[in-house]
């Protein structure tokens, strides 16, 4: 069903995913010349086409599941594949932002709340899975007690 918990996660999880699209990672004060990353003054998902493409396909797939309720193994199934698209976009964007953090030069750099979201969306794809497993479990109980 649409009220169960697990929606609600996966839900929160989609939007967190499609939130980390449009929120810079991290800034700098000012733009820096000659990086890759900082040329505009932030890192965020559209400076990288394979980051922009996991979270899109993250957000996506946990959207998706919340409409497959009747089918729980597709919906885990779902589930467990956002949470990789989402872990495989938070190790790519380290990875680029440590390969390119150095062009930033004396500036610091600050980070940005869409840091977080992935790792928010983490969570809360866990959180219902655990639920979903969690249902599936006692609707399998149910069957064995008719």
């Amino acid at each position: 069903m649409l009220q169960r918990i697990q929606s609600i996660f996966l839900a929160l999880a989609a939007a967190a995913s499609f939130g980390a699209l449009g929120l810079p990672f991290a800034t700098t004060a000012q733009a820096v010349q000659g990086s890759a990353i900082f040329s505009d003054g932030a890192f965020s998902v559209q400076d990288q086409i394979a980051l922009l493409v996991l979270f899109a396909v993250a957000g996506a797939l946990a959207l998706a599941s919340i409409f497959l309720f009747r089918n729980r193994n597709t919906q885990m199934r779902l589930s467990i594949f956002a949470f990789i698209a989402n872990l495989i976009g938070i190790v790519f964007g380290v990875l680029f932002f440590m390969q390119n953090s150095n062009d930033a030069g004396e500036s610091t750099i600050q980070d940005g709340l869409g840091a977080y979201l992935p790792v928010a969306a983490l969570v809360f794809l866990l959180l219902a899975y655990r639920f979903i497993r969690k249902d599936d479990k006692l609707v399998r109980s149910m069957d064995r007690l008719r």
